[in-house]
């Protein structure tokens, strides 16, 4: 009987495992089938043919010299990647021809910064002197010119159509090892008050950006510029953790525009100071959220004052851009040209009004208009 029952016990076990070498080939079939080399005859998707349009639009940018006293140091370079510039990536970056008729270059102000030779290094080899026509550094944007002899240009895409979850890819030269295209997608939008610049609007994305790759492309899908690779917050090693800043295309055409034109760039200012909104001041103002920038003080005759605007006002919206909140708003007025005709949406006693104000320089010697007690009782 005990022998029997050991026979049964081991055809049991035989039968066991027969059954589970069965349902692994399955899944593995199955698994197998998931990947296909081909559908229906066609190449699976891949970044290729895209990248191969668009690469010879990024440059690589090498520095050959500092001019003394120009603050180009180690310092900076912490400042964006949480590190000392390893050797390989020293006196190197990346650059976006944007303009190929005319050999227009786009790049971060501190790759070129204070550099005595900078040498722009194209995809097939070849290489050109360039010249700086001008840099903002308050937004980290240079522009550079070389001779324009058979260039390819990238097109800038319209950066306020971004949304949190869009395929993005980062190209550049990291670590000064020459060409390199990394993936990711857009983690967020309109990051701010990380002192690394002093107009932040960043777009933040988990594709790897290494030293090296400051000043490179950051594209869609479609081969569109949608940033200018800037900073990581980086490790002790200054490699990428994946979180990476860009910045918005939008803002870089149009501090391209006017370096280009006039060799420097004018931001118009509003004429206020302003703060962040709290959950209860928003509360008491009617609205179901933190969104915005509440007036602080008006500067006497400033654009804001001659558009009738007080302490007290929330501006929710400015020149058809939602404002997130004070930095935001700054930003948005930073990039408007002066004389521009800004619609300014804002919130006071509880009802939405509308106003114009012309961007302006502002003298804030001028003083500042008292201070409005806002009445929170509905209307």
């Amino acid at each position: 009987m005990i022998v029997l029952a050991k026979k049964y016990y081991q055809a049991l076990q035989q039968w066991l495992f027969c059954l589970v070498l069965l349902s692994v080939l399955l899944v593995s079939q199955q698994a197998t089938a998931a990947l296909p080399s081909s559908v229906n005859g066609q190449r699976l998707p891949s970044l290729a043919d895209m990248l191969e349009r668009v690469m010879p639009a990024v440059v690589d940018i090498v520095i050959e010299g500092i001019r003394p006293g120009s603050g180009r140091a180690n310092g900076t370079y912490r400042r964006l990647f949480g590190g000392n510039e390893p050797e390989k990536a020293r006196g190197t970056g990346s650059g976006i021809i944007v303009d190929a008729k005319n050999g227009y270059i786009v790049t971060n102000a501190h790759v070129i910064h204070g550099a005595i030779k900078i040498k722009v290094v194209l995809s097939d080899g070849r290489e050109f002197i360039a010249k700086v026509i001008g840099q903002d550094a308050e937004a980290d944007v240079g522009v550079l010119k070389i001779e324009p002899k058979r260039l390819r240009a990238m097109s800038l895409a319209n950066s306020d159509n971004l949304r949190v979850g869009d395929f993005v890819v980062a190209i550049g030269n990291p670590f000064g090892l020459g060409q390199t295209a990394t993936s990711g997608i857009v983690s967020a939008l309109g990051r701010s008050g990380l002192g690394i610049e002093s107009y932040e609007d960043f777009i933040q994305t988990d594709a790897p950006i290494n030293p090296g790759n400051s000043g490179g492309a950051l594209v869609n899908l479609r081969g569109e510029l949608i940033g200018i690779n800037t900073a990581i917050l980086g490790g002790r090693s200054g490699g990428s953790v994946g979180i990476g800043f860009a910045i918005p295309s939008n803002m870089v055409g149009n501090i391209k525009d006017q370096l280009i034109q006039t060799g420097e760039v004018v931001r118009g200012q509003l004429g206020v100071e302003i703060q962040n909104l709290t959950a209860d001041v928003a509360a008491d103002y009617g609205l179901s959220n933190t969104e915005g920038a509440l007036i602080s003080r008006v500067v006497i005759g400033s654009p804001a004052d001659q558009a009738g605007l007080q302490s007290g006002d929330v501006i929710v919206q400015a020149n058809g851009a939602r404002v997130r909140n004070s930095v935001n708003l700054k930003n948005i007025i930073g990039n408007l040209r002066l004389g521009t005709q800004a619609n300014i949406e804002f919130i006071r006693n509880k009802r939405a009004l509308i106003t114009v104000a012309e961007i302006d320089k502002v003298d804030s010697r001028n003083g500042f208009r008292p201070v409005h007690q806002k009445n929170t009782e509905a209307q």
